[in-house]
């Protein structure tokens, strides 16, 4: 048993303190407040949980078009629907938005795979720091989730080839401009499999402050969790508040923020990866030789070097001769190996704090609307693992957008216009350390030892393989139209101009193979990004669309960091895309349907970021189906299709650098005689074509949820997936599997329970982690069957 305790931030107290004393306040009265609204088309229907999308969204261009009138792939998940079916992570949303299968990031689902590549993050519509692994992203204090397939639009910045993730925090707001009837919130505790325990509480309302009218949202959660896999847990703490205020009848403010404590681990998964461990669960058990030569309880690199464990091989030739007799296993045998067993040591740690506040400023005057946009976050990011891995980042950045609207109506013809400067900088200091990182070494079978822990570089203080101090400026103007005719034609145009000044040092002395003395790299890129799409509303309700867009990418490591290194051959590069399809929405706009078919690149192989950003061509078919049946039932339906091309190895001469496996090598029996060590080299050799291990080929998505009209609702969600490979290689098969999630809710006047089964047939199924290099070593075995059970109070 774990004794669970409840901490509060001091950040959290002094929210608490604030909601207490905005609740008791007589200014903060429940008073009525009429409020001019923009004449939005909005899609209202009864018992959709908000699944249609024919409400505003502003964050795929930013005129507040809904997702059915925007010509771009793109869905939203409602805060209800989230609930509903009981969505703890972003990786569940696959089952509710095509295009988003994501791959391992060692266990810590930061941001999406959207389209098959790293995805980014938003905050309100502005890009948050790079998190691909940093911490788990939280969505509890959401609102709404947007995902937006393919690059940004030229409005928000230089973004990933991929696509987006934008999460709208809840607010005072219900409506454009319509603040909360009344004070409202919730007391929420969830408990479940493995001692899962998580606490939340909101509050929101409307107020004033002195004559002006005020409204208010707070949001607190705290987890303390243990895990499914063995020295593994969860401690976090979530504050987030949003503010919105009327200065005058045409200038308002909206601000607020959210800090978050996170404390867990990344989880590599199994090592010592056989298909006969995949199909039967069989591993290869035996110790590493020691190497501990001074006896401190851990490897320094220097006795990793004395040992030359780091083999490059060809794997269509290799016999073994190549390999040392320090790289043997001594005491083999084999084991049938727990799927909670995996590569995650007593001492691992993942810490993460991270703090994010804005402050807009809107202001309508006639047809105009002026609004300022101020962004700041930071982190601060400790990562350990004992197999031979560890980083730090500590990172901020500062972003003033200022967007100028407008728009002009005739007697045929809608025309909205935006321009807007904007400036970010980023400052960072991050430092990686991953030579000497050896899976196989650890048996999984017992703890990790002295025979496999590495001393790491954020232990020891120096040996890091590389450490960068810097900052850039990126400077942009942007300006976008949407045009709109009667007679259903529609255009929408963007273009984008961004300079990128950088400066980045590696200290001497801190460094594996650097000398004593600074090293700085300093330079200054510019670029273009553009969008055309065009659109017709047809008198049926179909609309089809096309749109093409070349977008600026800024090519930035997992710590938002440019490497010294990466500055003299590139660090700003461009994205293409051309996507076509089809929208409509019909049963009285209870059934909506989209079909999309894109082609997207990423083109500079110099100037990628195997981490954050690679050099890829991607295409695929998505779909997507959401029907409000009646009252009671809801369905949604998605379906992908997709190829993801590494343009590094197609035109690079077909060599992908990466670690090899057991199943690499035909002409070896034994792996154990290579297990102590690494062999690496050329994993394209099975893999001419160069496609992107880890993304199934097609992967298909249903729930349903039914309500039963006397406080009992049903969700169920299934999420099928083929079969991939493991690894760039394509040695390993990871087989196809069925995921299904099924749950019961109650909701009285003022209370409710959701009780969740996950992988309710007890699945047994995989996910690749980090495919490109390490697919062949380790996998990651996903959750057996287990349950949520969250109880709500409202009032």
């Amino acid at each position: 048993m774990k004794n669970t305790t409840f901490k509060l931030s001091p950040l959290a107290k002094a929210l608490a303190i604030t909601t207490a004393v905005a609740l008791s306040s007589p200014a903060f009265a429940q008073e009525e407040k009429e409020v001019k609204e923009k004449d939005v088309e909005k899609i209202q229907v009864t018992g959709s949980l908000g699944s249609l999308p024919g409400q505003d969204v502003e964050s795929v261009f930013g005129f507040g078009k809904s997702i059915l009138e925007t010509p771009r792939s793109a869905s939203t998940i409602s805060q209800e629907q989230m609930e509903r079916f009981n969505v703890s992570d972003i990786d569940e949303l696959v089952a509710f938005a095509p295009g988003t299968f994501t791959q391992s990031f060692f266990g810590v689902a930061g941001s999406l795979d959207v389209r098959g590549t790293p995805g980014e993050v938003y905050f309100r519509g502005v890009r948050r720091l790079d998190n691909p692994g940093n911490y788990p992203t939280p969505i509890g204090a959401s609102s709404s989730v947007d995902i937006v397939r393919g690059p940004a639009s030229p409005i928000y910045g230089p973004a990933k080839i991929g696509g987006y993730l934008n999460f709208n925090p809840k607010s005072a707001k219900v409506g454009r401009g319509q603040y909360l009837d009344s004070p409202t919130g919730q007391f929420s505790y969830t408990t479940g499999s493995w001692d899962k325990n998580v606490l939340t509480a909101e509050v929101g309302g409307p107020g004033k402050l002195g004559s002006k009218d005020l409204g208010y949202y707070i949001y607190a959660e705290q987890e303390n969790s243990d895990s499914y896999y063995r020295n593994s847990e969860t401690d976090q703490t979530v504050v987030q508040a949003a503010f919105d205020m009327d200065l005058t009848d045409n200038l308002s403010i909206e601000f607020g923020g959210m800090y978050h404590k996170y404390d867990g681990n990344q989880n590599a998964g199994w090592n010592r990866v056989t298909q006969d461990l995949i199909d039967n669960g069989t591993y290869i058990t035996g110790n590493a030789k020691p190497l501990d030569a001074d006896g401190d309880g851990s490897i320094s690199h220097f006795e990793y070097f004395a040992a030359n464990l780091f083999v490059e091989v060809d794997p269509l030739t290799e016999d073994g001769s190549s390999f040392s007799d320090e790289m043997a296993l001594v005491d083999v045998g084999a084991a049938q190996l727990g799927r909670d067993q995996t590569l995650i040591a007593a001492d691992d740690v993942l810490e993460n704090e991270v703090t994010t506040f804005y402050f807009d400023m809107i202001y309508f005057a006639d047809n105009w609307e002026l609004k300022n946009q101020f962004f700041y976050e930071s982190y601060e990011n400790l990562n350990e693992n004992a197999y031979g891995f560890s980083q730090s980042h500590d990172a901020y950045v500062i972003e003033d957008k200022v967007v100028f609207a407008t728009e002009y109506e005739s007697d045929s013809l809608f025309a909205q216009f935006q321009v807007s400067p904007s400036i970010r900088y980023t400052d960072f200091e991050s430092g990686d350390d991953f030579i000497n990182e050896f899976f196989d070494r650890r048996d999984l079978t017992g703890p990790s030892t002295a025979l496999d822990r590495r001393l790491l570089a954020t232990r020891a203080g120096f040996g890091y393989s590389n450490y960068d101090i810097g900052n850039y400026l990126n400077l942009g103007l942007a300006a976008m139209t949407d045009l709109t005719w009667e007679n259903g034609w529609n255009i929408v145009l963007g273009l984008r101009y961004d300079s990128v000044d950088v400066e980045s040092t590696t200290p001497g002395g801190i460094t594996l193979f650097g000398g004593d003395e600074d090293v700085t790299a300093e330079d200054k890129e510019d670029g273009i990004s553009w969008n055309a799409s065009v659109s017709y509303k047809t008198e049926f309700g179909l609309i089809p669309y096309i749109t093409v867009a070349e977008q600026a990418t800024i090519v930035a490591g997992q710590g938002a960091n440019i490497d010294v290194e990466n500055i003299p051959g590139g660090f700003f590069d461009t994205s293409e895309l051309f996507e076509y399809g089809v929208k409509g929405s019909f049963l009285d706009d209870s059934l909506y349907v989209a079909l999309s078919i894109y082609e997207q690149e990423r083109t500079d192989i110099n100037a990628q970021s195997t981490v954050t950003n690679n050099t890829t061509l991607n295409e695929g078919t998505e779909f997507e189906l959401r029907w409000v049946v009646n009252e009671q039932l809801v369905l949604t339906a998605v379906y992908t299709n997709i190829e993801v091309t590494n343009l590094t190895v197609l035109n690079g001469g077909g060599f992908q650098f990466g670690f090899f496996g057991a199943e690499d090598f035909a002409n070896i029996d034994d792996p154990s005689i290579f297990y102590g060590g690494t062999p690496n080299g050329n994993t394209a050799y099975g893999n001419l074509s160069a496609i992107k291990a880890g993304i199934p080929e097609n992967t298909y998505g249903l729930t349903a949820t039914y309500d039963f009209l006397n406080g009992y609702a049903a969700s169920l969600s299934v999420v099928n997936a083929d079969e991939v490979s493991s690894g760039f290689s394509g040695a390993v098969t990871l087989p196809s599997y069925t995921l299904v999630n099924a749950g019961l809710s109650y909701q009285a006047e003022d209370w409710s329970v959701n009780l969740t089964v996950k992988n309710l047939t007890d699945e047994d199924y995989f996910r690749s982690n980090f495919p490109d290099l390490f697919g062949s070593q380790i996998v990651l075995p996903e959750l057996p069957r287990h349950w949520n059970a969250k109880f709500t109070y409202t009032f």
